[in-house]
């Protein structure tokens, strides 16, 4: 079972038996990861798009990209083929920016047998691994399926208030380090990040492309943590997509129960009320 990384070579090895979710997707142009599946993809992979599968429509308080429903999301899963031990493979040729959200998707519903493909689209086709470009198929479900989500992968925006009041958590905002310091925001209403936050950028979890090994990740957040339990971090980043890259490794560096503010800085900026700060990391 992969529950973190999995290579071209293992993914090859398991000759079909995995369920592969490609979920390429752009910010800039919603229509160009599925365009890109269309023209070629992994072997037997669906499509998964991050705003019609992975989250639901934006709502009046919410962030950019709110959590989808899970019953829906778990239907279309079990439509696609999941089942309670089948290994499950997400890529995308964004590092894993975006398969991320899957992977912690999965775990949110309770499956554990999920893998982002380290490399992504780009590893494999490096590889000269077989593609497929005959036969394309997104997820879809004709009815919801009742499912029973880990609640304590998250926390909401009042809990997080409280507990930054009270210096309970570390907050991580994996955004690049321009956006973090409030320098430019291409995307929200707003630029600046939430006081008291501390800036690790997802990138840094990377090198051409792939995941560090599990030491070098190990030593990044140590050093990060400075002596905290990897319990009281909360991940975050614009929408609740990219913070889920820094869940992924910090997991494949074998710190295990951090948790996901799903609504992240597009959420937070919502209530004037809520404080903002700008400028570099103080702690």
């Amino acid at each position: 079972m992969y529950r973190t990384l999995i290579d071209v070579e293992a993914l090859a090895a398991l000759e079909g038996a995995a369920l592969i979710l490609d979920c390429r997707f752009n910010l800039a142009d919603t229509a160009a990861g599925e365009q890109a599946y269309a023209e070629s993809h992994l072997p037997g992979a669906l499509y998964a798009h991050l705003d019609r599968d992975l989250s639901s429509p934006i709502r009046a308080q919410s962030g950019r990209h709110p959590l989808p429903d899970p019953a829906w999301l778990y239907a279309k899963l079990v439509a696609a083929g999941l089942t309670a031990k089948r290994q499950v493979v997400v890529y995308d040729d964004a590092g894993g920016a975006t398969a991320a959200r899957a992977w912690w998707l999965l775990r949110w519903l309770g499956h554990e047998a999920v893998a982002v493909l380290d490399g992504g689209w780009q590893a494999w086709v490096e590889a000269g691994q077989a593609l497929e470009s005959d036969r394309t198929q997104q997820l879809s479900a004709e009815q919801p399926i009742p499912v029973t989500t880990d609640a304590a992968q998250l926390i909401e925006v009042q809990a997080l208030q409280q507990a930054l009041a009270s210096a309970e958590v570390l907050l991580v905002d994996a955004r690049a380090a321009e956006r973090y310091r409030g320098e430019v925001e291409p995307i929200d209403a707003i630029a600046g990040h939430v006081p008291g936050a501390i800036n690790a950028p997802l990138t840094d979890n990377l090198q051409g492309g792939r995941f560090l090994a599990p030491e070098r990740l190990r030593e990044r957040w140590s050093a990060l943590l400075a002596g905290r339990d990897a319990a009281s971090v909360v991940h975050m980043c614009g929408s609740g997509v990219t913070a889920c890259h820094n869940l992924l490794a910090m997991e494949h560096a074998g710190f295990s129960g951090s948790r996901l503010y799903a609504g992240s800085w597009s959420e937070w900026i919502r209530d004037p009320e809520r404080p903002r700060a700008t400028g570099p990391s103080c702690y």
